[in-house]
Formats: C-alpha cells, structure tokens, sequence
C-alpha cells in the first residue's frame, strides 16, 4: 500500500514542478504534498526534516524569481504598476500559451506558455509604464527588460523546483 502512496507522491511532485512552466505556485504545490505525506504517513523518508528542506528552497525559488523579474523592470527603471501588470500579465500569458502552443510535438505547449508568459509580463509593464504617464519607447524598453526578466526568473525558478522533486522523491525511495 505504501508503494501505491508513493507512487502518487511522485506523479504529483513532477507534475506540481511543471506548473512552475506556467508561471504558477508549483514549488508551494511541492512543498504542500511533502507536509501532506509526512502528515498522513509519519515514520516513513518523507518526514518533517524533507518538508524543512523543501520549504527553505521554495523560499529560495521566489526570491530568485522576484529579484529577477523586478530587477528587469527596475533596471529600467520602471514603476511599481509596471512591475504588477508584468506580473499579472505573464501569469495570464502563460496560461494562454499552454492552451495555445506552438506546433513542435511534445514540447510545443510547454514552449509556448514560457513564450507567452514573457510576452504577458511585456505587454503588462508597457501598459503600466504607460498608465504612469511614461512615453512608449520608455515604457517599450521597460516591457522588453520585463520579458526577459520573466524568462529568466522562471528559468531560475524551476532549477531550484527541480531540486526540490529530485530531493523529495529521492526521499520516498530511501
């Protein structure tokens, strides 16, 4: 019976990890499933000491994410609104990219929510920039650092959501 539960610990784990593609709280996902398992199975690997490690990294994911989305929009120097609509941007942008897609087998939605999602982040900090009163070039270039910043923040993000997985499943098989 244990086998079974660990099983779907593991189906849920990766696919919690992919969430973090599409710019939702997958890492929290993971750490919630970890807590839920030592929870309902206590005294097996998966314990309060692996939900710990998890939890610290999560923590770790959304600083590295949050620094590199706003030090896009800061280094261009961008306002708070624009920091915010980047933000709601790219989550809805992602989310449309993975029912989108882009023709490439397997891979295509996945591709396409980080697409969109960057492309969301920039047309939410144009349209902020541009509410703040900044000319469009400005608010452009304000867009374009927001793009890359989601990308690399959801790069970063799902590096550490990778560690994460690997340290909690490899604690249900232990």
């Amino acid at each position: 019976m244990s086998f079974f539960w660990a099983l779907i610990f593991v189906a849920a784990v990766l696919v919690f990890w992919f969430t973090n593609l599409l710019g939702l709280p997958g890492n929290w996902l993971i750490v919630a499933t970890a807590a839920l398992y030592a929870w309902l199975l206590p005294g097996v690997a998966v314990g309060w000491p692996v939900t710990g490690v998890v939890t610290g990294l999560a923590l770790v994911g959304e600083l590295v994410e949050f620094a590199a989305s706003a030090a896009g929009v800061k280094r261009s120097g961008g306002s708070g609104l624009g920091a915010f609509l980047a933000l709601v941007g790219s989550v809805i942008g992602a989310i449309t990219g993975m029912f989108v897609g882009i023709p490439i087998p397997v891979i295509g939605s996945l591709l396409a929510a980080l697409l969109f999602g960057g492309l969301g982040a920039l047309c939410g900090a144009v349209v902020g920039e541009t509410l703040m009163g900044r000319s469009l070039p400005a608010s452009w270039n304000t867009g374009v650092a927001a793009f890359w910043g989601r990308l690399l923040g959801t790069f970063a993000k799902a590096i550490i959501g990778a560690v994460m997985a690997g340290i909690a499943i490899a604690a249900v098989f232990v």
